[in-house]
């Protein structure tokens, strides 16, 4: 469709990706006149997936990985034709000649894996208690997320554990997990969730880890990360067609250039220019482009913080810890000279302006759970596909020279994948039909230039407290702007952030006065 079908509607979502059509589906199904524009030629935003490498046949999640925070209240309420498979393996961190498996539903087997790194229970027991404690946290912390937001002492009352709450929201979350932890390297597996995509000191008083923390843990109550068959893609197609079979409008090649605080929406398309009136205006875009669109001033860029590497291998690599299968070590996280000391090491070293000397990194083999993303030839080969998230690569270190950085980055990230394997990674990377390998590396300026993520954060911005920051606030639901017309229903959101579907399931609320 080149044009929009009406003058005016009761909302228009500027933006595509899955909080924007979420925020169409639940509008459009309530019998709101929806519309959706798009700049780019599809939707998805970042949860997409494609085959980077021509001629080979990988569907890759290319920006966003997996699925925590997407509510399952979501996913019923949209009918949403979404299925989601739980990682066998959580996660595998090696050391030495030896590593640490920990197996979702096999406590035992995990158990032996902490005792024979550490050489008795207690580094076992530790980490049952600290996790239990957190669940027990997350369970009441995440219906909250769809609803209206409440004061910080009513969110701590239902909670009701002061010493996860002081944890968690009151002092730095290195400081809990030094003291909840002796070995470093398992201090090290805990702390990097407080650390994907946020450029964070462990111990600062700003607390910016712990929201991170905070968000990586509590998904659906659970906190468990599942891999979507068919892809990120298939997450972004589901949505999409729920919103378009509840009648939303969406038109992709269409751009706003300028959105009015009385709901007027300018935009420019295949057949050219022209505007909408909208009785609200939902923007899926960040906070720093919304200001943009109204004429206001950004404020300086955010951080992003992370090297996004994509890869399809031939096979998976070889282990020097030969106790433990390959395909085992690989279906989960794979953590990557990721102890407590590496990690705040390689913080202070990017801070002070450098790529980290040994960097600190994760990678994921989706087709592990998901073989579906591999086209049938490549099933049978033994090929996989493999992400990897580089930590502490904030934006800064590519502004000057982003292709010299980049090569120098990736180099950096392979020196530090090869340094716990049996053999160099670039062994085991698959060639395409012109002989090139498979994989591509996106720093935090590619993704401001690709998909418009000012600093490249991939949460839009700094993550947020996940209740009212004052007594007015209360009762919101941390989507609104200065313009009453105007809300955010994107990552930027409060409680925004990873492929949740949260933002926009608020907006849509507050358009629609529920709560």
């Amino acid at each position: 469709m080149a044009t929009t079908t009406h003058s005016s509607y009761d909302a228009v979502i500027v933006g595509a990706g899955h909080n924007g059509l979420i925020a169409a589906a639940y509008l459009a199904a309530a019998g709101r006149r929806t519309l959706v524009l798009e700049r780019l030629d599809h939707v998805g935003g970042l949860s997409v997936s494609q085959e980077p490498f021509p001629g080979v046949p990988a569907r890759v999640s290319r920006y966003a990985y997996l699925v925590s925070l997407l509510p399952a209240s979501v996913v019923r309420d949209l009918g949403l034709g979404l299925k989601l498979e739980r990682r066998r393996i959580a996660s595998y961190t090696p050391s030495g000649e030896g590593g640490l498996l920990v197996v979702g539903d096999d406590a035992e087997r995990t158990a032996r894996s902490f005792r024979a790194l550490t050489g008795d229970d207690r580094a076992h027991a530790a980490w049952v208690a600290f996790y239990g404690r957190v669940q027990r946290m997350a369970e009441v912390l995440a219906p909250t997320l769809t609803e209206p937001l409440t004061s910080r002492d009513a969110l701590r009352a239902r909670v009701g554990d002061d010493e996860i709450w002081d944890l968690m929201f009151e002092r730095p979350i290195g400081e809990g997990i030094l003291a909840a932890f002796d070995d470093d390297l398992v201090r090290g597996v805990v702390a990097t969730d407080a650390l994907i995509g946020t450029f964070a000191d462990l111990g600062a008083a700003d607390l910016l880890a712990n929201r991170c923390f905070l968000y990586h843990l509590i998904g659906n109550g659970t906190g468990a990360w599942d891999v979507p068959v068919g892809g990120m893609g298939a997450v972004a197609e589901a949505i999409e067609g729920a919103a378009r079979a509840a009648g939303a409008e969406i038109l992709t090649g269409t751009e706003a250039t300028a959105i009015d605080p009385d709901g007027t929406v300018r935009f420019a398309g295949p057949s050219g220019a022209g505007e909408v009136r909208a009785g609200h205006v939902l923007c899926g875009a960040p906070p720093a482009t919304l200001a943009r669109l109204l004429g206001e001033e950004p404020g300086p860029p955010p951080q992003g913080a992370q090297l996004k590497v994509n890869m399809v291998l031939g096979r998976l690599p070889r282990l020097r810890d030969h106790d433990v299968d390959p395909r085992d070590a690989f279906a989960g996280t794979f953590h990557i000279n990721e102890g407590y000391e590496q990690l705040q090491r390689a913080h202070g070293e990017a801070a002070a302006g450098r790529i980290p000397s040994v960097v600190p990194c994760e990678v994921y083999c989706h087709s592990l759970t998901d073989p579906s993303i591999l086209g049938p030839e490549l099933q049978r080969s033994g090929a996989q596909t493999m992400t990897l998230f580089a930590l502490h690569m904030p934006v800064e270190l590519f502004r000057a020279d982003n292709d010299a950085a980049r090569a120098r980055a990736l180099e950096a990230v392979l020196a530090s994948v090869d340094s716990v394997l049996a053999e160099p990674l670039r062994d085991c990377l698959l060639e395409g039909p012109d002989g090139a390998p498979c994989i591509e590396a996106r720093t935090p300026v590619d993704l401001e230039h690709d998909v418009a993520l000012p600093g490249g954060h991939i949460f839009h911005r700094d993550l947020s407290w996940p209740f009212a920051a004052s007594e007015e606030h209360v009762g919101t639901w941390g989507v609104e702007t200065a313009h009453e017309r105007v809300l955010l229903c994107g990552a930027g959101a409060q409680r925004g952030g990873g492929v949740s579907g949260i933002p926009g399931h608020n907006a849509a609320m507050a358009v629609l006065g529920r709560g």
